[in-house]
């Protein structure tokens, strides 16, 4: 068994699985858990530096289904890619597709890398920075704390580039982080301390007005708490402002609050009652060209 390290770097395990090819090494002998002593199958199998002499054809569609799927954090991250890029290198292309077993993984972990990314977009909440509160030469303006599955920020950070115009933003995780200084991004894959620091702790001045509401256009009667987690992951609340509003919301509606279809605090306000038609038409609907009166003849 050959053990290889990609330190979780897409181009690494590319070089690495092209150097496989080239001597028509089977997936089966290739790991990519690292070098671990505790690994009962790792073994330190010689293999040649130079490159081999198989040249295979890889469609570029297919290396872009790879990155995309590189990006999942999982068990046989590497591995599976290989087997995928080693199945179309000999020619069977059904391991590209959802109909293959294969395939379908592949393709079950970009769906997953892709509704992260969408995650990300959605529910990153940008805090103003108060000024002096950053060490860095040029302080962010707006920083954000975030905590994504799998590895997308390099790459789905860059959407706020164009929505946050020319302001200083900055993401941190607790893996990696990215800095916007107004005109470039820049992308480190072991966030710094100082980043997290800044992100975790960060007080935003206007929470209260948003708490405030939210909390009033909850509407109980449309309430689908499954629904409502398949769009908004409980693991995401205790990052939210508003989450912590949540299961109180929830319990609210579960215990009678639904009938209201409001907030409870819209609820509670004394509403007007809309008079009887009496038979000499008091009462009636402004504009209403008919009354009682019409009948009596």
């Amino acid at each position: 068994m050959i053990s290889l390290d990609c330190d979780d770097l897409f181009d690494t395990w590319r070089q690495q699985a092209r150097w496989l090819l080239s001597h028509s090494i089977d997936p089966s002998r290739v790991s990519w858990s690292g070098a671990r002593e505790n690994d009962l199958f790792a073994s330190d199998e010689d293999c040649p530096e130079a490159s081999g002499p198989f040249r295979a054809r890889i469609p570029p569609a297919l290396l872009q289904l790879l990155e995309r799927a590189g990006a999942y954090r999982g068990d046989q991250r590497w591995s599976l890619l290989y087997e995928v890029l080693w199945r179309v290198s000999h020619g069977d292309r059904t391991a590209m597709l959802s109909g293959d077993q294969l395939g379908s993984e592949l393709q079950r972990r970009i769906k997953q890398v892709d509704r992260e990314a969408h995650h990300l977009h959605a529910f990153v909440r940008f805090v103003r920075l108060a000024e002096g509160r950053s060490s860095l030469a040029q302080q962010p303006e707006f920083v954000a704390w975030h905590e994504p599955a799998h590895d997308i920020l390099a790459s789905a950070s860059q959407h706020f580039i164009g929505r946050m115009g020319r302001h200083r933003w900055m993401i941190a995780t607790p893996r990696d982080g990215v800095y916007f200084d107004g005109r470039e991004l820049l992308y480190q894959r072991r966030c710094p301390l100082g980043w997290q620091q800044l992100a975790q702790p960060a007080e935003d001045p206007g929470g209260d007005l948003w708490l405030a509401y939210y909390s009033h256009i909850f509407n109980p009667a449309r309430l689908n708490p499954k629904v409502m987690q398949g769009h908004l992951p409980a693991r995401f609340w205790k990052h939210l402002p508003e989450g912590p509003l949540i299961p109180a919301l929830i319990s609210e509606a579960r215990h009678g609050k639904q009938r209201d279809g409001q907030a409870s605090p819209v609820a509670a306000r004394p509403g007007k009652r809309i008079g009887q038609v009496r038979s000499d038409g008091a009462g009636q609907a402004p504009g209403s060209c008919l009354t009682m009166r019409g009948f009596e003849q």
